[in-house]
């Protein structure tokens, strides 16, 4: 369970099943690093001709933070999967960077 995670919906219907992909996504991220100090998610609604979403991660690490979002038009689920794969590619970059593992080129 994550330990500082944060869910904000906007026009969007609160559902225990929406809490529960959220959540389970979250955790997976604690995989990667498990120094993560918090997560923050907010999905909105918007649109006037059919539904479209908007979901932004920001994720709080020991060595910075990580901003990640993405808008699809039709389902939410589909929203929030890919913000959290964007997420979890940004945050493996990051580890991979504190870790040393990543050439830095020379300026």
């Amino acid at each position: 369970m994550f330990p500082a995670l944060q869910i904000t919906l906007r026009n969007v219907p609160q559902s225990e099943e929406l809490d529960k992909v959220i959540r389970q996504h979250a955790d997976h991220l604690q995989h990667f690093d498990q120094r993560l100090v918090s997560c923050r998610v907010v999905v909105e609604r918007f649109g006037h001709q059919g539904p479209q979403f908007t979901v932004r991660i920001d994720l709080k690490t020991p060595g910075g933070e990580i901003v990640a979002d993405r808008q699809h038009n039709a389902d939410v689920r589909v929203a929030i999967r890919d913000a959290f794969d964007a997420a979890r590619r940004q945050l493996e970059d990051h580890v991979r960077r504190q870790r040393g593992d990543v050439k830095l080129h020379r300026a």
